[in-house]
């Protein structure tokens, strides 16, 4: 018996939130999943495949892979990495290169992650690279006619396992919680529960279609979050003082680029915690992420 189920093209399906989306969707079985990887050799393609996603391989720069990738789709997960190549340019590229496949393949229904315009948002005082990128993005899939939902994610909470890890202080008799936003409170999710999220949009598509959805889980100070932190880790944990003018002097690549990003959020971002709950209703909170992952730390 043939298998009629529509498919789903999952970009960066062995990535953090192409991960997920791929777990979601081979775990509730209603859609067919496509993992598209640049190496299907790879450890994370090869589990996929073993649970029953198929295997193509494709790069978001050559457009005879991207075609064959996407033929007979009915929709597609697109996520991009500005990272990769830290190139704004390269990454609007790809992105619209999957619009344009994805109108004249007549896909169904495109879901981008999206972020917002820093510049645009901010009248043209702030330049995120790896924001406004997306942004550019997500408005070529409009003026283009694609059907199209963006979902737009908070600061990962797996981050405080990398880049907002705590770090010892000078003193030694704590740890800080480095991220220069002062008192504003910070949106958060952890990226595993993405995948929910773009499961309930592809069952429910002329409800979202359209839209451009912002998540979250969790809206916390950073000292609640050092204060969450502190209970399970057992560990003296607090808030820096630090605000994005002092970040962007700081002495590491994409410094100024980051601070510029701090700037954006305490500028306020519209994220939903109501309308991430409703679509994905095991997401967790900051705390229960933590409890989770606490020993993930390991601080010492």
């Amino acid at each position: 018996m043939s298998d009629t189920r529509h498919i789903i093209a999952v970009f960066g399906a062995t990535g953090a939130q192409g991960g997920s989306v791929a777990d979601a969707l081979l775990s509730d079985g209603t859609f067919k999943v496509r993992a598209i990887t640049r190496n299907p050799m790879k450890n994370n393609a090869k589990r996929l495949h073993e649970r029953g996603a198929e295997l193509v391989r494709a790069d978001l720069d050559d457009d005879k892979s991207l075609r064959t990738a996407l033929k007979d789709v009915y929709g597609v997960f697109l996520v991009t990495d500005y990272w990769e190549h830290m190139d704004k340019e390269r990454e609007v590229m790809q992105g619209r290169r999957v619009a344009e496949l994805c109108r004249s393949l007549k896909i169904k229904h495109a879901i981008f992650s999206s972020l917002e315009n820093a510049k645009e948002l901010s009248g043209g005082r702030l330049e995120v690279p790896h924001f406004d990128g997306k942004g550019e993005i997500n408005d070529y899939f409009r003026e283009i006619g694609v059907p199209v939902t963006s979902v737009r994610m908070p600061s990962y909470f797996e981050n405080f396992l990398g880049a907002y890890r705590p770090v010892r202080s000078d003193d030694e008799n704590c740890f800080i919680l480095e991220i220069p936003i002062g008192g504003v409170p910070l949106h958060g999710m952890s990226v595993r529960d993405l995948g929910g999220v773009i499961l309930s949009i592809l069952k429910s598509p002329e409800e979202y279609i359209g839209k451009d959805i912002g998540l979250s889980t969790d809206h916390l100070t950073i000292a609640e979050y050092a204060a969450i932190m502190s209970k399970h880790t057992g560990k003296t944990i607090k808030a820096s003082k630090l605000f994005p003018e002092d970040y962007e002097k700081l002495d590491f690549c994409g410094a100024y680029e980051a601070a510029g990003m701090f700037k954006l959020y305490m500028m306020g971002l519209d994220r939903d915690k109501e309308m991430t709950r409703k679509l994905n209703p095991k997401a967790v909170t900051f705390e229960e992420w933590m409890l989770e992952n606490k020993n993930l730390l390991n601080l010492r």
